[in-house]
């Protein structure tokens, strides 16, 4: 999390009279950072409503958020270091204040995307700023705990934010969550003024302008190429050139970093089977956890017709255990090898995938559901409370700043990919279904199946039926409904696949004697 393995060895005397008070803005900062990505997925189909947009522009209400953030959480690190990691936490923090105020006010699907970039680019600044003050702040054991509350934090984010930020928009609307959020960080940067120490580091590395403009590029292209790809057609020129150009870009990325003094990303570490593996956690816990935070809001909302208080209520079976098993993790991991445990969660999370997939359907009853999410919030949860300190313990010790740094990076850009990947086969299965149907059905225009599928896809499916006859409209609800849930089925089997594969991979490479510890010798 941009921490420089200086910081995490050396012993650092506190100046403040109460050092636990340096916490609270810390911590603080740590709850409004998990709401900050969660809240808007919820708020996708209202936004929809308000601002309208393609299903590529609603995407980036998610999307640019976390290409930015993925994108500077390395350079986030290295700026704290070299200007002051007080410094660039409140910098970070008014960034928020000043970017969700901004969309709060957002006349256009445009503007606000914009901004919700910029406000990727404020949560790598403060993410990285508050982990490497806890580490200046705090020495030894004193360290572990105070990492432990920041943890908790997150996971109180996590647990409870879909919920508070339901019943905020289904009362207040969507433009509430962003005051909401620019309020809460305005007051975590005035307090942040009092409590907290500056620090920076004499010895601070140059920052890899090349590299992380080259990152940045592929990972947007990327994203962008695998987003545009079932509203523009796989074959369509942009989407192809976008597509090639991210391979290009991070082939370039690679020669860059090999040849750099002081990459951004330290690519050798990857001669490391162990730390190969751990990469694959947060791409697993991506698809089959971080991915359904973004994906059954839009199912609860556009098709099961929930208010949003509903839907915050509905997936908190999936966000709960993030509040606990990480910690039963961490206890598990004494008696029981990391890497067994969390492929033993992933496969948990893969059997919860496949129960979901048969358990969704139109008109579906909560509580059908509520038993499946629960199985795959455990299941994802333990590998969750162990990935970033294995991220550390499968390299030697000297390099654990590095493979923190890397892990934290994959971690965001992986979960950028899985968003974007789901929804793209959401929409494409869709709309192949609606497609294979409009020769049987009447009520199924085949030249605007692709549009239908986009629009039901991200919560649109009242205004897909504001468009049909009047005697039309239910049927052709129920028609719309049931190919997108027969779509988001096999969207989870998939998913359930593919956790499945991680999860062996994970138990057969990930071998430490501890987290914190030294790899096992081979």
């Amino acid at each position: 999390m941009g921490i420089s393995q200086e910081l995490l060895e050396e012993r650092v005397q506190p100046v403040s009279k109460n050092r636990y008070s340096v916490l609270i803005p810390l911590c603080a900062a740590g709850i409004i950072i998990p709401i900050v990505f969660t809240g808007p997925a919820i708020a996708t189909p209202m936004i929809a409503r308000d601002l309208g947009g393609s299903l590529l522009e609603l995407g980036g209400v998610v999307n640019a958020y976390n290409v930015a953030f993925g994108s500077c959480v390395m350079a986030g690190g290295a700026l704290a270091d070299r200007f002051g990691r007080k410094r660039c936490f409140i910098s970070g923090l008014l960034l928020f204040f000043l970017t969700s105020l901004l969309i709060g006010f957002a006349p256009n699907i445009t503007f606000l995307n914009v901004f919700r970039g910029i406000e990727g680019i404020a949560g790598a600044l403060t993410l990285t700023s508050a982990s490497a003050l806890i580490a200046q702040e705090f020495d030894d054991h004193l360290r572990l705990r105070a990492f432990s509350f920041l943890g908790t934090s997150f996971g109180v984010g996590l647990a409870f934010g879909p919920m508070l930020v339901g019943v905020l928009i289904a009362h207040l609307g969507w433009r509430a969550l962003f005051f909401g959020i620019a309020l809460a960080s305005l007051l975590v940067f005035v307090f942040s003024f009092q409590k907290v120490n500056e620090s920076s580091d004499p010895n601070a590395k140059r920052i890899d302008w090349w590299g992380i403009a080259l990152f940045t590029l592929a990972l947007g292209a990327l994203i962008l190429g695998i987003v545009s790809g079932p509203e523009k057609g796989w074959g369509y020129p942009n989407v192809v050139a976008l597509l090639v150009g991210s391979g290009v870009l991070l082939l370039l990325f690679v020669i860059v970093e090999l040849k750099s003094r002081e990459p951004m990303l330290d690519l050798s570490l990857f001669r490391f089977p162990r730390f190969v593996g751990v990469q694959l956690l947060p791409i697993s816990t991506g698809f089959c956890f971080v991915a359904l935070l973004v994906y059954l809001p839009i199912w609860f909302i556009g098709v099961q017709g929930y208010d949003e208080t509903e839907v915050g209520l509905a997936i908190l079976p999936l966000t709960a255990p993030m509040l606990i098993v990480p910690f039963l993790a961490g206890s598990l991991s004494r008696h029981i090898a990391p890497g067994y445990l969390c492929g033993a969660g992933l496969l948990l999370a893969a059997l919860g995938e496949c129960w979901l997939a048969f358990a969704l359907e139109p008109g579906a009853s909560i509580w059908t559901i509520v038993l499946p999410m629960l199985v795959i919030g455990i299941g994802s949860g333990l590998p969750w409370g162990l990935m970033d300190g294995l991220s550390m313990s499968v390299v030697p010790k000297e390099r654990a700043g590095m493979a923190a740094g890397i892990f934290t990076t994959m971690r965001v850009a992986g979960e950028a990919v899985a968003i974007a990947i789901i929804g793209a086969l959401l929409v494409g299965y869709t709309a192949s279904g609606l497609q294979r149907l409009s020769g049987e059905n009447p009520l199924l225009d085949p030249a605007r199946v692709g549009d239908w599928a986009g629009r039901v896809a991200s919560g649109q499916l009242n205004s897909v039926l504001g468009q049909a006859a009047s005697a039309d409209k239910d049927a052709l609800g129920q028609l719309l409904a049931t190919v997108y849930q027969h779509s988001f089925s096999a969207v989870l089997v998939l998913i359930a696949v593919l956790t499945a594969v991680c999860a062996v991979l994970c138990a057969l490479t990930v071998k430490v004697d501890n987290v914190g510890g030294a790899p096992e010798k081979n």
